[in-house]
């Protein structure tokens, strides 16, 4: 039976596919998407200590997301003084044998360089740079065969972890070597990893359709794009993947304005972290004219009410799933824990609120 579950998991897209689409509702105010970004921006800010890999060095990629969110959001809003406080709390990068620092190379770890290099984006000082450029280099200092980085290992999560790491040193200095590593760690993914669906097995051989998995494939695929040169190679295949993803996306929401634990599967639980990746993705999509506004703006629209009603009055969001390794059951992914407050989700929801804030 086990061996089943999967082919029943892929056999529900007809099923999923004609659920209702999101009902047209009043637009969320500029105020309201302000005031909730705050307290998730403070959440952050009150949290006494970082999150760190064990044993205690090394900044978690959930917090590095979540401090590019953040970061973005006082730049955007022009709120200076909340900027001076996000970048106080990592000042701590820039101390000898800082605690913040990994040097084990490992995608999750490299991924905190995004974070020096968003500082670096706001305020120019070029420490920041110089740091976040050791974290983007030293991800190629070994390569496959193939020329991919060594730290591959074909999960779904790599392509943010990678790919938007080495968009951000290519926004950063201009360099393109870079985006050409990003696009083609990206495009050798959706080679390996995208379905006829358009969605992302976890890994080649555990084929369930995770959200949040599914969401960092998103939220790659927008951030690399947003700056890939217009003339790059490898942009009409990456830019195919993309459009491909969106379009099955718009067909899994439920008419609640959520996505799912498990994408294509309608009994699966409201997730927040895929909902708030999946939403970024596509506005980002809207912002530059890759998708139709039409088609795309009210799911983004439904998708950000259902979140915002998500966050509780601390700044918390709730309903997200716990990080989540990959195993060949559909129940493991279904009984994962939901918890309150997890960086996992706080993220991508300041990415979403921050892009709809951005001047």
């Amino acid at each position: 039976m086990k061996r089943m579950l999967p082919i029943l998991c892929a056999g529900l897209v007809l099923c999923a596919s004609c659920a209702a689409a999101p009902k047209k509702t009043k637009p969320t105010s500029e105020a309201e998407l302000k005031e909730v970004g705050r307290r998730v921006v403070q959440n952050l800010l009150d949290r006494k200590d970082y999150s760190l890999y064990r044993p205690g060095k090394g900044l978690h990629y959930a917090e590095a997301c979540t401090a590019v969110g953040a970061l973005r959001f006082a730049d955007y809003t022009g709120d200076k003084a909340l900027l001076q406080k996000v970048i106080a709390r990592y000042e701590k990068f820039l101390e000898p044998d800082s605690i913040l620092i990994s040097r084990h190379s490992h995608v999750d770890h490299n991924v905190e360089g995004i974070v020096p290099f968003e500082i670096y984006r706001i305020t120019g000082d070029k420490r920041w740079l110089e740091l976040g450029l050791t974290f983007a280099d030293s991800q190629w200092e070994t390569t496959q065969e193939d020329g991919l980085t060594s730290q591959t290992r074909w999960w779904i999560d790599d392509m943010y972890m990678v790919g938007m790491l080495q968009i951000q040193a290519y926004r950063a200095t201009g360099d393109p070597k870079y985006a050409d590593r990003a696009a083609m760690q990206l495009a050798a993914y959706l080679k390996k990893l995208q379905q006829p669906n358009g969605l992302f097995f976890h890994g080649p051989d555990f084929r369930y359709f995770w959200g949040r998995g599914n969401g960092w494939v998103a939220a790659s695929l927008a951030e690399v794009l947003s700056s890939l040169p217009a003339d790059h190679r490898l942009r009409p295949e990456i830019m195919a993947g993309y459009k491909k993803m969106m379009a099955s996306l718009l067909r899994y929401q439920s008419d609640n304005g959520m996505w799912r634990q498990l994408v294509d599967y309608p009994y699966s639980w409201p997730e927040s972290s895929c909902t708030a990746m999946f939403a970024y993705a596509m506005a980002v999509g809207v912002e530059h004219g890759w998708l139709k506004k039409s088609q795309y703006a009210p799911a983004v629209e439904a998708a950000k009410k259902a979140l915002l009603a998500h966050v509780d009055r601390e700044g918390n969001v709730r309903e997200v799933c716990v990080g989540t390794g990959q195993q060949d059951d559909i129940e493991f992914y279904l009984k994962r824990p939901r918890v309150v407050g997890d960086l996992h989700g706080q993220a991508p929801v300041l990415w979403l609120i921050s892009h709809q804030l951005k001047p």
